[in-house]
């Protein structure tokens, strides 16, 4: 790597909306830099896209998603085969991303961090050929580190555990280019905020445990089946759904009959932090970036229907460190929290691992690598 771009351009912070973890972890390193007092800029990558091409990354994903889970999974199986598929899928990115090239081209970023594997290897492609001299950062934003995230020629790969640093370096990726910072969650979450403080602010009852249902930032799943289990718990609780951008899925939870437990309906927030800090128990599915401010806030999660591929694998992790429970039938979600609420020890236990796995500072150790780096302290 050249040293004679490093200090000419913006530092780009680039995403793409496959998905609301990308755009989060994107945000959240901007947010980072901003409390350094260094300029940065974040770059949705898909709209600098064609619109055949934005619609199959990022609208034929939640339709899977929603519809068909398992063809997910099968896809993100198949494709999960280290440096196989590369050339061709750099083809066709090539051929769909020419507003894109062309911004990287006349901004010249003095440095580049993503988010999504997709501007990576658009910048990556740009420097072989020489157009280029960027420092290139990929910020993996789920526990484990699928194929299509492996390049060559990276400068830092920023994960999430010891495990997938060693995954990567048995692949020939060296050591010193990879760093285990957890996933990057906005420096918000990083803050102490007593649970009745947060409580009281939110017009929640401070009294009550505080049960968060998280639909993730596009609301897909079947959330409506999950709230009415939750709402079923026996013991004294109160049920806070976050909705994201699913406007008529928060629609239809405001009109739910007030049966069982009280509910407060959210749509789409910038104020997880604060909905988190009020809560005592996690309910969603696995996705890295929901999961990573759960646990920067020191909940329990409790894992439900996991799509199938990363959010499994995520799910096994979470398992295996102790932080989670999952329940793959719904009808038997309100017994599996009862369960959990009835042993204060356990969820004591489960509390105290979940504070020590999550990263709250991530962002922040992020943005102070690649600034050591680069000389821009």
């Amino acid at each position: 790597m050249k040293s004679s771009q490093t200090d000419s351009g913006p530092i780009l912070i680039l995403s793409a909306a496959a998905g609301a973890g990308h755009v989060s972890a994107a945000e959240a390193l901007l947010a980072a830099f901003q409390e350094k007092g260094v300029a940065a800029r974040h770059e949705e990558v898909l709209r600098l896209t064609n619109p055949i091409f934005k619609t199959l990354y990022a609208d034929l994903y939640l339709d899977l998603v929603n519809k068909q889970p398992d063809l997910l999974g099968f896809a993100y199986n198949s494709l999960d085969k280290p440096w196989k598929f590369q050339k061709r899928r750099l083809a066709l990115d090539r051929l769909n991303t020419g507003p894109l090239k062309t911004l990287l081209r006349k901004e010249r970023p003095s440095v580049a961090l993503c988010t999504h594997f997709l501007p990576a290897e658009i910048l990556l492609y740009l420097r072989q050929k020489g157009d280029l001299d960027t420092p290139v950062g990929v910020v993996i934003t789920d526990l484990d580190a699928h194929a299509l995230w492996l390049y060559k020629g990276v400068d830092w790969y920023f994960v999430a555990r010891e495990e997938t640093k060693v995954y990567l370096s048995k692949l020939g990726i060296p050591r010193e280019s990879v760093f285990v910072t957890g996933i990057p969650v906005h420096p918000a979450f990083g803050k102490d905020r007593p649970k009745r403080d947060a409580r009281t602010a939110l017009g929640l009852n401070p009294d009550l445990t505080t049960i968060l249902v998280v639909a993730g930032g596009f609301g897909v799943g079947p959330i409506e089946s999950i709230v009415r289990e939750v709402r079923a718990v026996r013991q004294p609780a109160q049920v806070v759904v976050i909705c994201g951008k699913n406007a008529k899925l928060e629609a239809r939870l405001k009109e739910l009959p007030q049966e069982g437990a009280p509910l407060t309906v959210v749509g789409f927030t910038r104020a997880m932090a604060e909905w988190m800090a009020a809560a005592d128990l996690f309910v969603g599915k696995a996705g890295g970036l929901s999961s990573a401010e759960a646990l920067a806030r020191g909940l329990a999660l409790v894992i439900v229907n996991p799509i199938p591929g990363q959010e499994e694998r995520n799910a096994d992790h979470f398992l295996e460190e102790g932080v989670a429970i999952r329940c793959n039938n719904l009808p038997a979600l309100s017994y599996k929290i009862e369960t959990l609420l009835s042993d204060p020890e356990k969820m004591q236990q489960m509390t105290a691992k979940a504070r020590q796995f999550g990263r709250p500072r991530a962002a922040e150790e992020i943005v102070s690598i690649v600034l050591g780096k680069t000389g821009k302290r």
